[in-house]
């Protein structure tokens, strides 16, 4: 699945034109890496986020094309 997919559906961000725009501002990294939105996630990568001077950092647990709000949560755990 795509990086900016993955976002929006394990609900890290709103909406995925957002998270589109975050990974071209190379404000989302991936095992360290600054990542493109066409970055293909797998399970194990460790994907960090800059919002302004906060900094979130998950884990990717599963990678599923659709998840129920309360589900969403569970693609990731935060480190």
């Amino acid at each position: 699945m795509r990086l900016d997919k993955y976002l929006k559906v394990s609900r890290i961000i709103k909406r995925r034109s957002v998270a589109n725009e975050a990974c071209d501002s190379e404000r989302v990294a991936v095992n360290g890496k600054a990542a493109r939105a066409s970055y293909e996630v797998k399970v194990g990568d460790v994907i960090e986020c800059r919002f302004g001077a906060r900094v979130f950092k998950a884990e990717v647990l599963s990678v599923r094309e659709f998840a129920a709000k309360d589900e969403a949560a569970l693609m990731y755990r935060e480190l």
